[in-house]
């Protein structure tokens, strides 16, 4: 079957080791069920795969992608859960200690074919594009679960999005307007800070940028180069939401002595469970809202996605289709 694989790791070059041709056709396990699919979005994970982050030499050649849509087996449309638990776990899939991600120990989503755990499907609803349905698993669910489940706000709370631009920080900006929260969100980029407001946000400010008042939660995927900020921008009793850290992980200031005074809570987040999946899809459902997208390519052109996610031209989601 068609695919877009990675054959090698490479730290300075990462397309390097990227390869469109053809690998076997997948067979499912005792248990799994194979999708037809139709759409798939990029995520800066297959990039990371890339360089050898969190992909293994021995997996490889390892067929990329988390995120798709497609038909299953009886023909019905349905969305990918991509978080793969033990077969013994039970309760929270992203607490399983020994959880992975498609692509990283199972085939990923870049291909005719992907074979999935039958409780990793979810019901796509008619009125969501394949090419929209595909970007909800990685990025989108990320977005959901820490806004509603990690951060706990509800609609009237004020929330500030560090990093407009990205898949997660559009999500975010998207789905807390989408649930009545107030929006902030800072960019140091002043096309990406218009874009912000075009999608959702009350308000837009540059990187580090004094706010106008104090927030009820941050959401924080950039990490060292904007995290004193987040602190500093939050009420007391305030939450910061870190599900990443894309401009590195080492703090110079971690500002200790502010997040103890004034009892802020630093909560972790990493992607979510199918049963939010759900929730995600049918909120979107309900509220008429969808994913931006940035592009959408066919899978042959999977090379030239790679490149502009990898240069930051991006606002939104990448998309690929067969």
């Amino acid at each position: 079957m068609f695919a877009v694989y990675a054959e090698a790791f490479s730290s300075d070059d990462p397309l390097s080791g990227l390869v469109v041709g053809e690998r076997p056709d997948p067979t499912p396990p005792d248990g799994w069920t194979t999708i037809t699919v139709k759409a798939a979005s990029l995520n800066h994970h297959d990039l990371w795969s890339l360089r050898g982050v969190g992909l293994k030499q021995e997996r490889l050649p390892m067929i990329l992608g988390c995120d798709a849509a497609g038909l299953d087996e009886d023909g019905n449309e349905v969305v990918v859960h991509a978080v793969i638990s033990e077969p013994d776990w039970s309760g929270d899939e992203t607490l399983d200690p020994k959880r992975s991600l498609l692509s990283e120990r199972h085939q990923g989503t870049f291909a005719d074919k992907v074979v999935v755990p039958r409780a990793n499907v979810v019901a796509k609803p008619p009125s969501m594009s394949f090419e929209e349905a595909a970007c909800l698993p990685t990025a989108w669910l990320t977005a959901y679960r820490m806004l509603f489940t990690q951060g706990g706000l509800k609609a009237g709370d004020t929330v500030l999005v560090q990093g407009a631009g990205g898949g997660v920080a559009t999500a975010l900006i998207t789905l807390a307007r989408a649930g009545g929260l107030k929006v902030l969100a800072t960019s140091r980029d002043e096309a990406k800070r218009s874009r912000a407001l075009a999608i959702g946000a009350h308000e837009v400010f540059e990187s580090g940028a004094r706010l106008p008042a104090k927030v009820d939660a941050v959401m924080e995927t950039v990490g060292r180069a904007t995290w004193s900020h987040s602190v500093r921008s939050l009420r007391p009793g305030g939450k910061i939401v870190i599900s990443g850290t894309t401009s590195g992980p080492d703090l110079d200031d971690a500002e200790l002595t502010r997040i103890f005074f004034l009892q802020l809570q630093v909560i972790g987040s990493t992607m979510g469970t199918r049963a939010e999946l759900a929730s995600l899809v049918t909120m979107l459902d309900a509220t008429g809202t969808r994913p931006l997208i940035d592009r959408v390519l066919p899978m042959m052109q999977a090379p030239e996605g790679f490149a502009a996610m990898a240069d930051g031209d991006v606002f939104g989601k990448i998309v690929l289709t067969r």
